[in-house]
């Protein structure tokens, strides 16, 4: 099949998860095109099947915000036209559903049926979606897809009570390639580049937005360090680090907590950690939580969104109440003061990622794509 794929080009999880996805389709034979603002983070041309076609924004002065849409919208008809792609597979509702949406109407007066997939991956929803000034055009543009999948249980529940959706909604769970974490395993470990070898190692990843509470983490860190010697690794980068790491200072940290900044080798980072730090506000899925369990890395995060759909309570790590440092500190220390417990925690944690596989996930999507292509 020929499938066009538009998503944000960044490290967040619906970008990761949409090049993932590209690349694994492209793997099985099947003409992928990305179509976005940046090559996407993560995207590797080793397969001739994929392809990238970069949306321009021209500078006009008369536009103080660049219309984006319009020129998402323009770039996938002509790749849609010039390609004759059978599928979209759009990741987020705002923008890229709506400007599906008129690519399609575009099209279709060209004679061409191009069948629309939508997948929700959280924020587009449940912070930008649900604002008045979006709600209209989002539930619109949801309707009017051909297929609708949500990342879990609970972003589906939320999408149908924050809006009058008239389309069944598909929940088709992240999932995360046991071979490439399998593989950052079986590598040398140089953990004493980073800790003494009776000091434990925490991991935090994220865009250090503040729905990611990053100073909770550095507060966890605190409280744990205090009764288990550690350290504390942040991957990442965003609008949160400078308050996180002014507390890092102001909490005498410095010597026991890492910065890495952004990263394209996050197995290889999560190969040193002992347990993951994951205090969000909200996570529609927590994928940077299922690759630290696939890296055999126990989890301790909220309860929030669709975290418990992914972090089994006692079992792959533990569940709180958000905000509640002191508990997630006495979770952890649990788990790390004891290494068979810290054994078994690690063991239980790769065991439940395997129904979060590729190879699982992978042939969802493309029974999918040729459901829309059939219906055509």
């Amino acid at each position: 099949m020929k499938i066009g794929i538009v998503c944000y080009p960044t490290f967040g999880g619906s970008g990761v998860v949409a090049t993932e996805l590209g690349m694994a389709l492209a793997d099985k034979g099947h003409e992928v095109h990305f179509i976005t603002y940046n090559q996407p983070v993560r995207l590797d041309f080793i397969s001739h099947n994929l392809h990238f076609h970069e949306v321009l924004l021209e500078e006009y002065p008369l536009f103080h915000y660049q219309p984006y849409e319009l020129a998402l919208s323009t770039k996938m008809v002509d790749v849609v036209e010039k390609h004759h792609l059978e599928v979209l597979h759009v990741h987020y509702a705002i923008p890229h559903a709506y400007a599906a949406y008129m690519a399609k109407q575009m099209l279709k007066e060209k004679g061409i049926h191009i069948k629309v997939v939508t997948t929700l991956h959280g924020t587009d929803i449940t912070l930008v979606g649900s604002h008045p000034t979006y709600k209209t055009a989002v539930e619109f543009s949801i309707n009017h897809s051909d297929v609708v999948t949500a990342v879990s249980k609970s972003l589906k529940d939320t999408t149908n009570r924050l809006f009058n959706i008239k389309k069944e909604i598909q929940v088709i769970y992240n999932f995360i390639d046991d071979e490439k974490y399998d593989h950052a395993n079986h590598e040398e470990c140089q953990r004493i580049a980073l800790a003494n070898p009776n000091e434990r190692i925490l991991t935090h990843v994220s865009n250090f937005r503040s729905v990611k509470r990053t100073e909770d983490v550095v507060r966890i860190f605190h409280l744990v360090q205090q009764d288990v010697p550690s350290k504390l690794l942040m991957v990442g980068d965003g609008p949160e680090r400078a308050k996180t790491e002014q507390l890092v200072e102001q909490l005498g940290l410095s010597g026991k907590v890492f910065f890495l900044g952004n990263s394209n080798e996050v197995a290889k980072v999560l190969c040193y950690s002992d347990v993951f730090l994951l205090p969000s506000e909200t996570e529609s899925f927590g994928l940077a939580a299922l690759e630290a369990m696939a890296a055999n890395t126990p989890v301790i995060s909220t309860n929030t969104g669709g975290l418990p759909e992914v972090n089994i309570h006692g079992k792959t790590g533990y569940l709180s109440n958000l905000g509640d440092v002191v508990e997630m500190s006495q979770n952890t220390i649990s788990i790390l003061k004891d290494d068979a417990t810290l054994l078994q925690f690690k063991q239980n944690a790769k065991a439940h990622t395997k129904q979060f596989s590729l190879e699982n996930i992978l042939p969802v999507y493309e029974d999918i794509y040729k459901s829309c292509c059939e219906t055509s």
